[in-house]
């Protein structure tokens, strides 16, 4: 399925929130993502990636047939992790299963590495979360640990996976 990335703009808002409010995507990331994801969470993060420097966030729409369906971006680490950049992603439920987040994975590595200067860009994502652990795999990234019981969601303690890729 094609699909395009681009800065998110405010009339994104009623999209992503369309898209977010979904409990099978608030299970699969960090508590910061709210569920139930209303219009006001979606207008509050658009703002703050408007008012974000790129050299510390690059984040990107993912957009099917003019609609923004879902997010993934990069960002950037601080201190001794400052060449490093953490990826965070989420694509509306409907759209699971078509390639669409692999390849928009593949994409905003390659454009991080070309416009920031970061060597290594990673991902830690929940043990239990089989959809992601083949997006970053089919997107390059290689295991690079298991961190045991880790995470605290929903009530349980759960492993998490670090993934990596290293820019060539």
């Amino acid at each position: 399925m094609d699909f395009a990335l681009r800065q998110l703009n405010l009339t994104d808002a009623k999209s992503i929130a369309q898209h977010a409010n979904n409990i099978k995507i608030a299970n699969n990331v960090r508590n910061i993502f709210p569920y139930p994801y209303t219009f006001e969470n979606a207008s509050a993060f658009i703002h703050d990636c408007q008012n974000s420097e790129e050299k510390c966030q690059y984040i990107r729409a993912i957009v099917v047939n003019r609609q923004a369906v879902g997010v993934v971006g990069c960002t950037r680490q601080e201190d001794v992790h400052c060449k490093s950049s953490e990826i965070g992603y989420w694509l509306g439920e409907e759209f699971w299963g078509k390639g669409i987040m692999a390849g928009a994975v593949k994409r905003i590595t390659r454009e991080v590495f070309q416009c920031q200067d970061v060597v290594r860009i990673f991902a830690e994502i929940f043990a239990y979360n089989a959809g992601s652990i083949k997006v970053l795999e089919k997107a390059g990234f290689q295991l690079e640990g298991k961190l045991r019981s880790s995470i605290y969601k929903n009530g349980a303690i759960s492993d998490s996976f670090i993934y990596g890729l290293i820019k060539q």
